[in-house]
């Protein structure tokens, strides 16, 4: 049997839940002790490059799709995947050759 408490109910949405529960500077603890977290959070788990990391996955995915296909063999397929990875260097180098710089 479990045994209900008899004791009534406190609101936690009452400011002097907190203050009983805390002391009187409770706001003032809570802040000073979460100062900095959304900084430490931000640099130690995720940074912040928008859509560029889905795009390059998405263009990696497709890039091997397109290299793969064309190889025809064990290690052809490893340098296809390779290739997939390093699609952007080859790119660079075009676009600059074409541009003459």
């Amino acid at each position: 049997m479990v045994k209900k408490s008899v004791g009534k109910k406190e609101n936690i949405c009452n400011e002097k839940y907190w203050e009983k529960k805390f002391g009187k500077d409770f706001e003032k603890k809570i802040e000073k002790k979460f100062a900095n977290w959304d900084k430490c959070q931000a640099s130690k788990w995720h940074s912040d490059c928008g859509m560029g990391g889905g795009f390059y996955f998405l263009a990696m995915i497709g890039a091997a799709v397109y290299f793969v296909q064309q190889a025809s063999g064990f290690w052809p397929t490893i340098v296809a995947i390779l290739k997939a990875i390093v699609w952007p260097a080859f790119l660079a180098y075009e676009v600059f050759s074409q541009l003459a710089m």
